[in-house]
């Protein structure tokens, strides 16, 4: 089988045609958001729901490469972004459905040291307690395992938050059923402080809501959430940073068949494994998305929609303390994301920023960066590959309302990057769902849409390096290209919110550069079918 050539001696000018941020799905792509990462979006999904085959789930995931056990404060959301996802249901790239979030952080406990506190129930001072405070008094909380009321008091550092659905000049906001606030699920600090994680995180999965758009438009049969998760991204960065420099375990680049066939095998490590990041996902029932709010078969040009996430600040902001920071102005787009890997793997460096503060619809000014993209002339060249010559009309399903995704009749609508997502598909059972998604037969994988266990980075790699959409092209090596990292390290779940809970701080540990992608995290024990990821048969790393 065709192999890549040897990458150790790659040239000079091959690290400056491909900037390092290639293949990091969307982890600091762009100068402006490596410069802001609590507005930087990593990774954003749009699929139908695995368990409730009438609904979308949207995920967004914010501030790339969290450690666990770096608090005091963790990583809380912005309240000076404005979070967004939105939905194209007109074929014309612009948002027909928008929910806003907006973060809230209050410090209910200003004294303490750290954002999260708690050990048992309770730590009073010692008999020997120095003077002016008395033996027996509260030193530190119970621990926490709720994120209100009793249970919350080592909780100091909480956010609570808005979510606002927007249709033309109609807003409602969205509240959950007891009246009270959304509250954010803080990070993983530890088993003493946190002693039953997933229960308190479970407690920020907010089901059944409701809004009303105007007298004759209520929606209902909302969920959503918003907190700390294990970053469900994977990918082999170091070796993609070192000028795609791939494991010889992992052929150099290209997988061997019975490889590319194990969706479960990493056999090279996963440089996202035991990180977290923030998420905000809310799952919305299909009929509230299509434009005559109704549900359609796959067949139907009516059930295909677009869909982006945008972060914007606010045009001047302001910070004194002790007052919390203050913005003023209108909304300035910080950056958007639809397809993963478009502004990493196609979009030119002088030009990430401005593709990032852009509306989808004018995109039409990039163009030429997808008709002829750098990343497949770069895998022609180095490699051997044979790859499409341009115009590459083979990536059009990506910018396009176009076949496979989109039915035949569908209005092709502008050049524009949107994640589209095919609303009449259903749902692949777990069995036979497969990480290469739509490339390998599964209808409802990337890019149609995108879920959170589909591997971007091997079926961008194919389909933009390898041109494996166009006919011919559909070969090896170009149907092998991959990193070796096949699935996330912890299993994700399989209802809502869909992803890991977060990694903790005190017990997690991430891959050693010598391992095999066996990053430990306890699993979720009851939430989820989904089994860990198959470590290429090394054992457990044990949690020091």
């Amino acid at each position: 089988m065709p192999k890549l050539k040897p990458l150790i001696g790659l040239s000079l000018s091959l690290l400056l045609a491909v900037p390092p941020s290639a293949f990091a799905s969307s982890h600091r792509e762009a100068p402006i958001t490596a410069l802001d990462h609590t507005a930087d979006i990593t990774d954003f999904y749009a699929f139908v729901s695995y368990d409730h085959p009438d609904r979308v789930t949207f995920i967004m995931n914010v501030d790339p490469f969290l450690q666990p056990s770096n608090g005091p404060n963790y990583f809380p959301f912005d309240p000076n972004v404005l979070y967004e996802i939105k939905i194209d249901n007109t074929q014309t790239a612009t948002a027909g459905l928008t929910f806003q979030f907006r973060f809230k952080t209050e410090i209910r406990a200003p004294g303490v040291f750290t954002g999260f506190v708690g050990a048992g129930n309770g730590i009073n001072s010692p008999a020997n307690s120095p003077a002016p405070v008395p033996p027996g008094t509260p030193i530190v909380p119970p621990a926490i395992t709720s994120l209100d009321g009793p249970g919350s008091a080592g909780l100091s550092l909480r956010q609570t938050y808005t979510v606002t659905a927007i249709a033309g000049n109609l807003s409602a906001k969205l509240a959950p059923k007891d009246g009270g606030a959304f509250i954010a699920v803080p990070s993983n600090v530890g088993p003493r402080t946190m002693p039953d994680y997933e229960s308190l995180a479970q407690q920020g999965v907010y089901h059944d809501l409701e809004a009303t758009l105007g007298s004759q438009t209520g929606m209902t049969d909302i969920s959503v959430f918003a907190g700390t998760v294990a970053d469900p991204f994977f990918i082999d960065l170091g070796a993609a940073f070192d000028s795609f420099n791939f494991r010889t375990g992992a052929g150099g680049g290209v997988l061997s068949p019975s490889q590319d066939m194990n969706d479960r095998l990493n056999t090279a490590p996963n440089a996202v494994s035991g990180f977290n990041v923030n998420t905000i996902a809310i799952e919305v029932p299909i009929k509230y998305l299509t434009r005559d709010a109704a549900v359609h078969p796959a067949s139907d040009p009516r059930a295909t929609i677009g869909a982006w996430a945008t972060t914007s600040r606010p045009q001047i902001t302001i910070r004194r303390s002790p007052f919390m920071a203050t913005g003023s102005g209108g909304f300035y787009q910080v950056q958007r994301l639809g397809n993963p890997l478009v502004n990493e793997l196609l979009i030119g460096t002088g030009s990430k920023d401005r593709w990032s503060m852009e509306q989808p619809k004018n995109d039409s000014q990039f163009a030429n960066f997808a008709l002829d993209p750098l990343l497949a002339r770069v895998f022609n060249a180095v490699y051997g590959i044979k790859v499409p010559p341009a115009p590459r009309t083979d990536l059009l399903p990506l910018v396009t309302y176009a076949v496979p995704i989109a039915p035949k009749g569908t209005p092709a609508g502008p050049i524009a990057d949107l994640l589209r997502l095919n609303t009449g598909v259903k749902p692949t059972p777990l069995s036979r769902r497969s990480r290469l998604g739509l490339i390998a037969g599964d209808a409802a994988g990337f890019p149609n849409g995108r879920r959170v266990t589909d591997d971007v980075v091997d079926i961008a790699a194919r389909v933009v390096g390898g041109g494996i959409l166009s006919p011919g092209f559909n070969v090896a090596p170009n149907n092998l290209i991959g990193d070796g990292v096949n699935a996330t390290d912890v299993p994700t779940q399989e209802t809502f919110p869909y992803v890991h809970f977060a990694y903790s701080g005190r017990d997690s540990r991430h891959i050693d550069a010598s391992e095999n992608g066996c990053g430990e995290q306890p699993s979720l024990s009851s939430t989820t079918t989904a089994e860990p990821a198959n470590q290429g048969g090394s054992t457990p790393c044990p949690v020091q």
